[in-house]
């Protein structure tokens, strides 16, 4: 199967022309075979005709006119009339040929068994059929044409007319099969990359127009969902804002020790992060516009960020082209990747950025517990954490987050276990033009 084509219009196409070659080689195998004995019977009767006609005619003749009949013969019909002689060299009619022995047989059977053939009598080419007066032999030379059918060229080139203009047509077919199936290939891809398609025409065969309506139909349901998911959570996040900021007033306001309030406010502090994660995970990061943008720019400001809050961030910026980014979106991509690798592995972490062929790279390295191999691709998904150190705290969403907004840029990331303990958390992006 390696060397078929990956396309299914390309396979199409492949297998129509096979079929087409095929059937063609098959009806043309089968005219020949169809055609022998006929030809070879037309052929016998025609030689059998032209010497029973001369055999007459020389009989009828006067013989003081025999000369002149047999050169009238010779101008007019190129038939030409020979004794046979004794030490004459005659090279034989090749039998090999279907039409050619079953010619022969048909002609003895007519003119008797001692009728013979050749191609060439004393260096003189033709077809040659001797016949007996008496007891004497003679030989009648025919013209070759009249007896080998020449190879007409035009006919070929029929031929390989008909065939091309059959596979032209096989290609139109290939590419009305194949064009449906692209169109759909790249709105799923679109759907993959959480944008959502124009609706794909809904034309064509009935089966390519029931799988477009229902294409079209789930993406319509896709977007229905997406849009509920994202009022729900805004809603339910900001309606949990307003308790917390009562909380959070009443906690300063309390009598309590300076250790009981700061206790509180950690724990006000950390449902608000919760909400904030829900809100990230809410929002729709297509509505932001794609420019051209500095990534060693975002993350040195994150970096920044981190560190006025007393949190460390060490950061190894390589040498990167600008990029086609949504700069808002990438910024909570970096965020949740500190955020992730400060809770779980502490300070300090790790930032790189590097070009690797046609992707910038980011890496982003803590010494924490770390994630197993088996377990990684799963801690992508929404809402997911381990039963572990790595795992008993946050909402399972940041990863998700970061995986969602390197997809919509046409990147992905990868969460790779590092030598001695820790995290490597690498997400690659495309050099896409600015």
């Amino acid at each position: 199967m390696r060397g078929l084509p990956r396309t299914l219009a390309a396979r199409a196409f492949l297998l129509i022309a096979i079929l087409l070659v095929v059937s063609l080689a098959v009806s043309a195998e089968i005219f020949r075979r169809s055609e022998q004995a006929p030809r070879a019977r037309q052929l016998a009767q025609m030689v059998v005709s032209v010497v029973n006609l001369t055999r007459a005619a020389v009989l009828s003749a006067d013989p003081a006119l025999r000369p002149a009949l047999l050169a009238e013969l010779a101008e007019s019909e190129g038939i030409r009339v020979f004794p046979a002689e004794i030490d004459e060299t005659v090279a034989a009619l090749p039998l090999d040929r279907p039409v050619a022995r079953l010619m022969t047989e048909e002609v003895r059977s007519q003119l008797g068994a001692a009728t013979r053939f050749g191609l060439s009598r004393n260096g003189a080419e033709g077809f040659w059929v001797s016949f007996f007066i008496g007891d004497e032999e003679f030989w009648v030379m025919l013209p070759r044409e009249r007896i080998e059918r020449p190879r007409a060229l035009q006919w070929l080139g029929w031929g390989a007319l008909v065939l091309l203009l059959a596979l032209a047509g096989a290609w139109l077919i290939a590419r009305q099969v194949g064009r449906p199936l692209r169109t759909l290939a790249s709105a799923a891809a679109a759907v993959g990359q959480g944008a959502t398609p124009p609706p794909v025409p809904e034309t064509g065969p009935g089966e390519v127009q029931t799988v477009a309506k229902a294409f079209n139909q789930m993406s319509r349901d896709l977007e229905q969902m997406n849009s509920d998911r994202v009022m729900i959570l805004a809603g339910i996040s900001h309606d949990l804002r307003t308790p917390l900021a009562r909380l959070r007033l009443g906690v300063e306001m309390s009598r309590a020790d300076a250790a009981t309030r700061d206790g509180m406010a950690a724990d006000i502090e950390e449902m608000d992060g919760v909400i904030s994660q829900f809100l990230d995970f809410a929002r729709d990061e297509r509505s932001e516009a794609a420019g051209a943008a500095d990534l060693n720019g975002i993350v040195a400001e994150v970096a920044e960020r981190y560190g006025r809050r007393g949190q460390h961030v060490d950061t190894r910026l390589g040498a990167l082209p600008a990029m086609t980014l949504r700069p808002l979106a990438i910024q909570r991509l970096v965020s949740n990747l500190v955020d992730n690798a400060l809770r779980h592995g502490g300070s300090p972490v790790e930032v790189r950025t590097a070009q690797q062929g046609d992707a910038a790279v980011l890496r982003v390295l803590d010494r924490g517990p770390g994630i197993p191999r088996d377990e990684a691709a799963r801690m992508l998904r929404p809402f997911t954490r381990m039963d572990s150190a790595r795992g008993g705290a946050g909402t399972g969403l940041g990863l998700a987050i970061v995986e969602r907004i390197a997809r919509m840029h046409g990147g992905a990331i990868r969460l790779i276990s590092r030598d001695g303990g820790g995290l490597e958390a690498r997400v690659e992006l495309p050099l896409s033009p600015v």
